[in-house]
């Protein structure tokens, strides 16, 4: 079994509510051979993948950074109008 633990700071508790509901539902969803969870710590956000393989856990991190990323961007352009 592969793990990566993955911590993200956000600027506020605000911006990170805001990014973990709006990542939530892909935690919920079945990845085939990856199990994934999800938490808050202050202003943290903490990932933990599993999975039975490198390149699944490989795969399942970099869609989650991308979700992140991109709910990030959007929550930015909102923040700027």
């Amino acid at each position: 079994m592969r793990k990566a633990y993955i911590e993200i700071e956000f600027d506020s508790e605000e911006d990170l509510e805001i990014i973990f509901k709006s990542v939530e539902p892909e935690v919920k969803k079945k990845i085939p051979r990856t199990a994934v969870g999800m938490r808050k710590a202050g202003n943290k956000m903490i990932l933990e993948i599993s999975s039975d393989d490198t390149s699944s856990l490989r795969a399942a991190c970099n869609s989650f950074l991308r979700w992140i990323e991109t709910a990030r961007s959007v929550r930015e352009g909102f923040a700027e109008d």
